[in-house]
């Protein structure tokens, strides 16, 4: 009897229990890349990342207009979903795994609600007159928060096509729900301020705004005064506050109760053109769309994000020494985490397993690799 064509090469070990429960201590500084998937074009780029509840899925969201699906558990594409029309960026998983909201790019500023199973809208949600620069939603429930170039942020629930509420606010282009689903931070770049709302009472004045002027770097000659900040998020033990940046000072480390900076966290390299993103605040930019270069892991203590010159990613120990360079308080990386191909523009962790995602031009799947050893900056 003929025999077939033999069968493909068995995938990359999917992340296993052991990869679930080990200590982010033990593998954080063994994680190298295991699986590359190429976009359509050379010159397509991956603007957005997100897992879903489980872990299992990621989805990319890419300047060609389309959203890609990947198997976070076998590592492999599981499809293609096209936005031709409108366009996506900042594509969120809901709470369940076959449903997406993204953020239209072209013909208007309405928030789409997508199922993944069968490339059909759920709801559309429109409000918004300007770009949509950031999407949150609550971990505790259906509801959500998009930030918007029109200088609103609007709470909806995805059982309906109006929003809950809304925010007037300067340039309030990055948002954050702290892990227990009760605060929301809302960042003003052009104040140099984030704002604390209580969700139970959004209609109320903040209950506490933090000043982040005294943290801002000196503007470029020509160049603007307001900060270039990238991503807004919360430690999962609620602990502290990430304000991702594109500054050469590096990104802002914050108590989350206090505002007190806690530390810089500085990139080994200067960021140069091509390697980051346009920051919300920088637009219309020549640099494509993102969502920052930086993660927490899912306890807390460790930053992910690029190192800013080159492929590799690198990790800051937030409980690290803090060093006193001239009036900053800096952590510097504690260790590299090698990469030949690719480079970290979107960074994402895995908050289910010890596993992370990268991508530019390509999207990469990192996990802990037991042979190799912690390599040092």
């Amino acid at each position: 009897m003929a025999q077939g064509p033999s069968p493909p090469p068995p995938p990359p070990p999917p992340p296993t229990e052991n990869d679930k429960t080990q200590k982010t201590s033990e593998i954080i500084g063994t994680l190298r890349p295991t699986k590359l998937f190429k976009l359509s074009k050379p010159d397509t780029y991956v603007t957005s990342l997100d897992f879903d509840d489980e872990g299992l899925l990621l989805i990319a969201a890419c300047s060609d207009s389309s959203l890609q699906l990947y198997s976070a558990h076998d590592g492999t594409h599981r499809k293609t979903l096209l936005s031709q029309k409108y366009g996506c960026h900042l594509a969120r998983f809901s709470h369940h795994s076959e449903s997406v909201i993204y953020a239209s790019t072209k013909v208007d500023d309405t928030l789409r609600y997508l199922s993944t199973h069968d490339n059909t809208y759920i709801r559309y949600f429109k409000g918004h007159s300007g770009t949509v620069t950031d999407i949150a939603l609550s971990p505790r429930d259906d509801t959500f928060l998009s930030c918007s170039a029109d200088n609103t942020v609007r709470l909806w629930n995805l059982k309906s096509q109006y929003a809950q509420a809304r925010l007037n606010l300067a340039t309030p282009y990055l948002a954050a729900y702290d892990p227990s689903a009760t605060v929301i931070a809302v960042a003003s770049a052009s104040t140099s301020s984030i704002l604390l709302y209580d969700v139970r009472n959004y209609d109320k004045p903040p209950f506490a705004t933090f000043d982040m002027r005294q943290y801002d770097p000196p503007p470029a000659p020509g160049g603007s005064n307001i900060p270039e900040w990238t991503k807004l998020e919360f430690s999962n033990d609620g602990k502290s506050l990430l304000v991702t940046t594109n500054h050469v000072q590096g990104h802002l480390l914050l108590d989350a109760f206090s505002g007190e900076l806690k530390a810089h966290l500085p990139r080994p390299y200067q960021p140069t053109w091509g390697i980051l993103r346009s920051a919300p605040s920088m637009t219309p930019s020549k640099s494509p769309l993102g969502q920052g270069d930086t993660s927490f892991s899912p306890d807390g203590r460790y930053v992910v994000g690029s190192s800013g010159a080159d492929r590799d990613a690198v990790v800051w120990d937030t409980q690290g020494r803090v060093s006193k360079e001239g009036e900053r308080k800096v952590i510097r990386p504690m260790c590299s985490l090698p990469c030949d191909r690719g480079k970290g523009a979107v960074t994402l962790w895995n908050h289910r397993y010890n596993m992370m995602a990268t991508a530019d031009t390509e999207v990469i799947m990192w996990l802990p690799d037991e042979h190799v050893g912690m390599k040092p900056l």
